[in-house]
């Protein structure tokens, strides 16, 4: 079991109640809690009843409690010590503002118990995308869009947002066009109103509040309730949860562009497909055609490539003016006009001309001063974050707060914040952008994306890096210079990056059909080498329990979830480690004393355990060993998978007593065979405990260095061990 009583000292590292050093490394759980059981997938086309929202349920997401332990028992076979557990605000408040839904807290809580007992930190995140299922992601209930003025049915035709559900056929919903949202009508207005809607909004009054404080306010309020409940009716807040998330990644909406009839330079958002400029998408939000830019991705990023017409034939975005708006209770002020764009009713544009007025509305703070995302972060993410650090402070004065500024952007300066303290942790997220909108795994070169966003480059590209080396320190520099930047802006603590992740459904799902893994598997060493380089903790995107081959995550076609259920080729595709690793396949099925698998050796039970206990997909790159705590400070640690060598090298302290050790988890898909570990210590000695895959080594003080090599050999014969996997599935 973990130390749970973690502390952070002045460089900003963990440690135990013992003063040793600790590591998380963990798994997001899970990415099917985006939507409820009614709707368990995107893939499914949008009726009557998808916009029955509040009565949905979350309860039994991402799986029930009887299902529970296989999964978990699976994440803790990877090596995994903590889980990032996704819900949305959705799951809490879906039926009105004010209304929880205590069935869906009472089974949280009951699998919260469960985890607990696997022995994993947990930290909470209120989860999002793209605002809402409603506009292509996940999220806020649907009754929010109603208090924003907006009508969900009316965004497909006005291109508001594009969702899968509503997509003409949902299954050929185009790949990684979910994230362009982020530059459509719904959530510019959402995120608008949401972070700055005192500033840019001010006639939006509901319940006598602007529709800022409102939103924020409702949204803390029901996460304070499901908060209060955990720690007020479990011990779980001493145990298991070790904090809490803000918001998961925030977006800026329109705050900050310099013109709203031309695209914004920081392209937030995805370019990709019909690209409208704000202007456009507010005139098509009220129905009016539009000719629009057309982007596809190119292999230095997104490219016009032309224009398309997107006509809405003069259906509107928003509520209409007969709306009875009195079914959830609120009370809008009469200056905030139902059936008008929020934008025209601020003289932003003139909707009897269909001309702009303030072409830069958005641009310049109360005050005058230029926004730009630097700002944003330190004025409107700031005023959130005050909220949130308060009302959390209030709940429990140790948890951990882990505060997520929009996505790639410098994080605030919290320095000499009031809302700071030494239980605060930096959480940024990160994807290779390059793998992730063209799903394949380029070993050749790819692009330093950080350094583009920060203006290190004239042009893209000069951001090229070349070869496999360079890709992977490519990879881990921009890494290590985002948790610099939470350093130099928040100060010395810990940084989480509590979303990173590679797809699997690389070169159109090739894989899948021949089994031959190697590009998942390079991605995903890839990134193991650079958070290993970077020495961040992090916990990966994602594990889905109702992964599919077919349908991936079941949301927008994603694929990221490192286990995969069903399906003719699961027990294939942890099974082949690929050439480009200069070995040949796998596995920890039954082997005799040479390695061999053969088809007497292997029963149908066997199969059948092994993947309920092991994960599934490029596992030899996931199931990486790592220092738990160390008995002193990190100095560095890596796993090289090429050679199943891992070398851990720390500055130690002298044993705090005889049963205190360095601790190192090494997890038995890389490290099948105990008697086959190689072990070389500079000091001291080790003990390994083939349980809990745990290895705790003494040593003595000063600069000591630990390495651990599997010498089992590596040597399958993959035709026979296809044929064994089709045999039986």
């Amino acid at each position: 079991m973990p130390e749970y009583s973690l502390e952070v000292d002045y460089t900003g590292t963990l440690r135990d109640s013992h003063n040793r050093a600790v590591l998380l490394r963990g798994i997001n759980l899970d990415g099917g809690g985006k939507a409820p059981i009614q709707f368990p997938n995107t893939f499914e086309k949008a009726s009557d009843d998808f916009y029955d929202a509040d009565n949905v349920s979350f309860v039994n997401r991402p799986f029930t409690l009887e299902e529970a332990p296989v999964h978990l028992q699976r994440i803790k076979n990877f090596g995994f010590n903590t889980i990032r557990y996704l819900f949305t605000w959705e799951a809490l408040e879906h039926a009105g503002p004010g209304k929880y839904d205590n069935d869906f807290i009472d089974f949280s809580i009951k699998l919260l118990k469960l985890i607990d007992s696997y022995g994993f930190y947990v930290f909470l995140d209120p989860h999002q995308d793209t605002w809402s299922r409603f506009s292509g992601g996940s999220g806020a209930p649907l009754w929010t869009f109603y208090a924003m003025g907006l009508n969900p049915r009316g965004f497909k035709l006005t291109e508001a947002a594009l969702v899968q559900p509503s997509y003409d056929k949902p299954d050929t919903f185009p790949k990684m066009i979910w994230p362009t949202n982020y530059n459509r009508l719904a959530c510019q207005v959402a995120f608008t109103l949401f972070t700055a809607g005192l500033h840019f909004a001010p006639k939006a009054i509901i319940d006598g509040v602007n529709i800022q404080e409102y939103l924020q306010d409702k949204m803390l309020a029901a996460l304070t309730y499901f908060y209060q409940r955990i720690f007020n009716e479990t011990d779980l807040g001493n145990r298991t949860i070790i904090g809490v998330e803000s918001f998961n990644e925030l977006n800026h909406g329109l705050v900050g562009y310099e013109d709203i009839e031309k695209l914004p330079q920081d392209n937030n958002g995805l370019r990709l497909g019909t690209t409208p400029t704000p202007f456009q998408a507010m005139l098509l939000g009220v129905g009016i055609k539009q000719e629009v830019d057309f982007y596809e991705f190119k292999s230095l990023g997104p490219t016009k490539t032309g224009t398309k017409e997107v006509d809405p034939e003069g259906t509107s975005a928003w509520l209409p003016p007969d709306h009875d708006d009195t079914k959830y209770g609120w009370h809008r002020d009469p200056g905030w006009k139902l059936g008008r764009c929020i934008w025209a009713q601020h003289d932003v544009w003139d909707d009897k001309t269909n001309t702009v007025l303030k072409p830069d509305y958005f641009k310049y703070t109360d005050q005058g001063q230029p926004i730009d995302l630097e700002l944003f972060n330190n004025t409107y993410f700031m005023s959130f974050w005050s909220k949130y650090y308060m009302g959390m402070r209030e709940i429990d004065r140790k948890m951990f707060l882990l505060c997520q500024p929009p996505v790639m952007t410098i994080p605030p300066n919290l320095h000499e914040s009031a809302f700071m303290d030494r239980r605060v942790i930096y959480s940024p997220h990160y994807y290779d952008g390059l793998t992730l909108i063209n799903k394949h795994w380029n070993k050749w070169w790819n692009v330093d994306v950080l350094g583009v966003l920060r203006g290190r480059y004239s042009s893209p590209a000069f951001a090229i890096k070349v070869g496999e080396t360079a890709i992977r320190n490519c990879l881990r520099n921009q890494l290590t210079e985002m948790k610099q930047e939470g350093i130099d802006h928040i100060g010395r603590v810990p940084c989480l990056m509590s979303e990173t992740g590679m797809p699997f459904d690389l070169d159109n799902k090739a894989a899948y059909n021949s089994g031959d893994y190697s590009s998942q598997i390079g991605s995903w060493d890839a990134l193991g080498y650079a958070l290993e380089g970077s020495q961040i903790h992090h916990t990966l995107w994602t594990y889905c329990a109702n992964n599919s081959h077919k349908c991936g995550d079941f949301w927008n076609g994603e694929d990221f979830s490192i286990y995969c259920k069903g399906g003719k080729y699961d027990l294939g595709m942890s099974l082949d480690y690929g050439s480009s690793y200069g070995m040949s396949s796998s596995s920890t099925l039954s082997v005799d004393s040479s390695s061999q698998l053969t088809l007497e050796s292997v029963s149908t039970k066997e199969l059948t355990q092994w993947n309920l206990t092991h994960g599934t997909r490029a596992e030899p790159a996931l199931a990486r060993p790592f220092p738990l705590a160390i008995v002193g400070s990190l100095v560095s640690y890596g796993f090289d998978l090429k050679n199943a060598l891992f070398s851990l090298t720390i500055d130690a302290e002298a044993a705090i007593s005889g049963d205190i050790g360095t601790l190192v988890v090494l997890p038995e898909f890389n490290f099948p065979i105990e008697e086959d570990l190689e072990i070389e210590l500079t000091s001291g000695r080790c003990e390994f405990d083939s349980d809990t895959r745990v290895l705790t080594w003494w040593h003595e003080a000063g600069e000591q260095t630990l390495t651990v090599k599997s010498l089992t050999e590596r040597k399958i014969d993959n035709s026979l061990l296809w044929n064994l996997v089709n045999f039986f599935c």
